[in-house]
């Protein structure tokens, strides 16, 4: 698996309402494509040519909600590119937290919620591939 090379760079936030001392993260609900509409991501999106993972993830949640955002640490996925979604893309995510603005939707969400981090996170609706990640950031 570490031999595969993802063409598609993607990046997501896991939005936590303390980096210190997190007791909730903030996911967004899908709106597209159909296959996806309705359940629960981490906010993010596809890294620009010549822009930086962490450059592209502070885009995207100020494109997506609107807010400026703070990273802690990688949650490290099982490949160098990070969580592999699907066999065209893979994921890097961060914890991070909101430093600026009023998280709303304004691209790519039908809602954005925040949920206790607690293992009740399991339980939502979330994109399959999202649901490894979750686990791991439980186990911090």
């Amino acid at each position: 698996m570490t031999d595969t090379v993802y063409p598609v760079q993607v990046v997501g936030a896991a939005l936590v309402d303390s980096l210190q001392n997190p007791t909730r993260i903030l996911l967004g609900q899908r709106s597209a494509p159909p296959a996806l509409a309705g359940l629960w991501e981490f906010p993010g999106g596809k890294v620009e040519p010549q822009e930086s993972c962490q450059e592209a993830l502070k885009r995207e949640l100020v494109e997506e909600l609107g807010v400026e955002i703070i990273l802690g640490r990688e949650i490290s996925g099982p490949h160098p590119q990070g969580w592999p979604l699907n066999e065209k893309a893979s994921m890097r995510v961060w914890l991070a937290e909101i430093i600026d603005g009023q998280p709303a939707t304004l691209q790519d969400h039908l809602a954005l919620e925040w949920f206790p981090l607690d293992s009740e996170l399991l339980k939502v609706a979330w994109i399959p591939a999202n649901l490894p990640i979750t686990r791991a950031i439980l186990s911090l």
